[in-house]
């Protein structure tokens, strides 16, 4: 009887979640729709729909899993803390 080796290991990377604009950890988390905290430095952030950077108005998305945190056209923070 062969034994199955784990799948896995230790190459394997594990994605902890978006980081946190001010202190780079990934640890930024949804709290309520547009708004968000890092669960590492404690710094509450709001999400804009224009860029502090250059500007660009962009739409809001509030979905589940995935949600834009950079400006598509300079790719700066969308986060403002709060």
């Amino acid at each position: 009887m062969d034994e199955a080796s784990p799948k896995g290991g230790q190459n394997e990377t594990v994605d902890l979640g978006p980081s946190c604009p001010n202190c780079g950890e990934p640890w930024l988390r949804s709290t309520l729709p547009g708004s968000y905290r890092c669960v590492y430095c404690m710094t509450r952030f709001q999400l804009l729909s224009h860029c502090p950077s250059c500007g660009e108005h962009s739409t809001i998305v509030r979905m589940r899993d995935t949600e834009e945190l950079h400006c598509v056209r300079c790719g700066g923070s969308m986060l403002k803390p709060v």
